[in-house]
C-alpha cells in the first residue's frame, strides 16, 4: 500500500483509526499500571456520542447511546461480582459509543475468546495450572453459593492483591482491532 492510498484510508475511516488508537493507549497503560483511567474512558464516550450525533443526527445519537448501554450491561455483571475493573467496562462502552450496538457484540465476543487464550497461556507459563484450575472453580462455586453481589465483590477485593490478574484492556483492544480489520473497517 502507497502512501496515498493510506493516507486516503485514514481521511476516509478516521473514527475507526481513532477508537484503535485510544484503545492502543488504554492497553498499554492498563499492562502497566492494571486500570484504564477516567480520562481515557470518559471522553471516548462523549465523543462518540457527539460524533454519532454530527454524523447521523438524532438517529445516530441513539444508536451511541444503544452501543454505549450494550458495551456497559455486557460486562457489568462481571464488574459487579469483581471479577473486572470499572475501566474495563466503560471502556467497552466507549467503543460501543463509536462503533455501535452490532460492532460492539462483534468486539465482546472476540474479546471473550482473546481473553480465554490470554488467559490460558498465562496460566501455562506460571507453570501453577493445578493451583489455577482449582481458583477458578473456587471462583465459579462463590458465585452460586453466595449470590449476593455486594458480597461477592468484597470477597473479590480481598483475594485480588494475591491473584494473577490479567488487564482486560489488553485482550479487548487485540480484540477489536483484530475484529476492525476482518470486517475491513480500516480501509
Amino acid at each position: 500500500m502507497d502512501l496515498a492510498a493510506l493516507a486516503h484510508a485514514l481521511i476516509q475511516h478516521w473514527p475507526i483509526w481513532l477508537v484503535s488508537v485510544v484503545l492502543v493507549v488504554a492497553a498499554v497503560i492498563d499492562g502497566w499500571a492494571l486500570k484504564v483511567p477516567n480520562w481515557i474512558t470518559f471522553p471516548m464516550i462523549i465523543t462518540g456520542w457527539i460524533y454519532s450525533y454530527a454524523a447521523g443526527g438524532f438517529e445516530g445519537l441513539g444508536w451511541s447511546f444503544a452501543g454505549s448501554v450494550v458495551g456497559l450491561l455486557l460486562l457489568y455483571p462481571l464488574y459487579s461480582v469483581g471479577g473486572m475493573g470499572a475501566g474495563d467496562v466503560k471502556l467497552l462502552a466507549g467503543i460501543g459509543a463509536w462503533v455501535h450496538v452490532e460492532h460492539t457484540w462483534q468486539v465482546f465476543v472476540a474479546t471473550t475468546i482473546v481473553g480465554a487464550i490470554m488467559a490460558i497461556v498465562m496460566v501455562i507459563a506460571s507453570g501453577q495450572w493445578k493451583h489455577h484450575a482449582n481458583q477458578f472453580v473456587f471462583i465459579i462455586r462463590e458465585w452460586f453459593e453466595v449470590a449476593d453481589p455486594e458480597q461477592l465483590y468484597q470477597i473479590a477485593a480481598e483475594r485480588k492483591p494475591r491473584m494473577r490478574l490479567l488487564p482486560y484492556g489488553i485482550p479487548m483492544t487485540l480484540a477489536a482491532l483484530g475484529y476492525f480489520a476482518c470486517q475491513g473497517m480500516y480501509f
